[in-house]
């Protein structure tokens, strides 16, 4: 006779294991100290075998029926029941522990040696800091398009839109490392493209040229008090108009004084060129008096506190709060400055100034021009600026 739901509730242990069958293999079994549990007697290549389902009432006469006949499909199938569910029971541990930080860890290991190290430590600092908090944990095959937006969202409150964008980039590339390893079936990163938006840019404060006379009378002044070293930085940053980052790590190597030339290496410039800065009579006297105020071999701006260091990035920014251009006037100014004063009142075309910024080039035609294009301009240039500066400073 079958089970049912009134027999199995009042079966009682005695004082041995009692078996009470369903039917095509399905029993329940009673101990002596009264535990009730689903078991299914099978044959597998001729050998006789067991299969477990559960305790009961947690499992159910109806879920222990629908467990044997799925067995039953299996063994019709010659496949081992067992097997299969001792496998299935592997593979979901296995999946537990392929966490995203797991995953992660794999997949930068496996790209840092192509990685620069500086760029290699930068990615690894985004997740531990941004990604491995909020979603590390959770298995690659648990998470969400929800979870990732909102951990691009809790970075992007912070103002940081432009790492909230990156940080979605890195896991489309983690996610696709683990479709690759065979850990993960679907880039879910990919359903996120475009719902980070941008942060509106914001230009770098600069003077317009008509307050040159001004500035200049402040500078020169020098009612602000700012260290020989700092005022002459301003000075120098004025006649060169390069990137604040370039010029506080110039060294000493890397200028020619009888050449009137500066040639800033690869590594330290935006778009990885070697770039070269026409110096004028005015960029020479700043760079002699800079000489006789210290005697650093290395560094042309060497740091107040380490003479091992330059100077520090906010140096200039703090310089121009003291003279009162605190939200006015950046470092980075200078360059917008320069190059609306040069074409607007020395009326040079605009691939001159543009070449002597260092700015990008698109298209490959441009990019193939020789880091040398309007040399010759670009000399009588700087030298124009120069003296214009003087010129309205008198």
């Amino acid at each position: 006779m079958k089970l049912n739901e009134t027999i199995c509730k009042n079966a009682k242990p005695g004082e041995k294991a009692q078996k009470l069958a369903d039917g095509l293999g399905l029993y329940l079994e009673i101990t002596p100290k009264g535990g009730k549990y689903w078991r299914m007697k099978y044959r597998h290549l001729g050998k006789e075998k067991r299969l477990a389902f559960g305790v009961y009432p947690e499992v159910s006469l109806k879920e222990a029926r629908e467990k044997r006949d799925k067995a039953r499909k299996l063994i019709a199938e010659s496949k081992d029941p067992s097997y299969v569910k001792r496998r299935h029971k592997e593979q979901l541990k296995e999946e537990a522990g392929n966490t995203f930080e797991k995953i992660a860890r794999e997949w930068h290991k496996h790209n840092k040696p192509e990685w620069k190290p500086e760029h290699a430590e930068t990615i690894l600092k985004r997740l531990e800091r941004d990604v491995f908090p909020a979603i590390g944990e959770v298995p690659i095959k648990e998470l969400t398009p929800k979870m990732l937006l909102d951990m691009a969202k809790g970075i992007q409150t912070r103002g940081a839109n432009e790492l909230a964008k990156r940080v979605i980039q890195m896991s489309r590339h983690i996610f696709q490392y683990a479709i690759i390893t065979g850990r993960a079936e679907k880039n879910i990163a990919e359903d996120l493209k475009g719902l980070i938006k941008p942060k509106p840019k914001k230009h770098f404060a600069s003077l317009d040229p008509q307050e040159l006379p001004e500035f200049l009378g402040a500078l020169y002044s020098n009612e602000a008090r700012l260290m020989p070293l700092t005022h002459l930085a301003v000075q120098f940053m004025m006649l060169t108009f390069v990137r604040t980052n370039e010029m506080i790590k110039a060294e000493w190597d890397e200028i020619d004084l009888d050449e009137r030339m500066w040639l800033i290496p690869a590594h330290r410039m935006k778009m990885k060129k070697e770039h070269l800065v026409p110096l004028s009579d005015q960029a020479i006297e700043v760079l002699k008096k800079i000489r006789k105020l210290h005697g650093n071999q290395t560094y042309v701006f060497p740091s107040r506190e380490n003479s091992q260091n330059h100077m520090s990035n906010n140096t200039i920014l703090m310089a121009l709060r003291r003279m009162g251009y605190g939200g006015k006037m950046t470092g980075h100014g200078f360059r917008a400055l320069a190059m609306s004063a040069i074409m607007e009142k020395l009326s040079y075309r605009f691939e001159v100034p543009d070449r002597q910024l260092a700015h990008s080039k698109r298209g490959d035609v441009n990019k193939a021009y020789d880091r040398a294009m309007f040399l010759d301009e670009r000399k009588v240039m700087m030298q124009d600026w120069a003296n214009y500066l003087d010129k309205i400073r008198k």
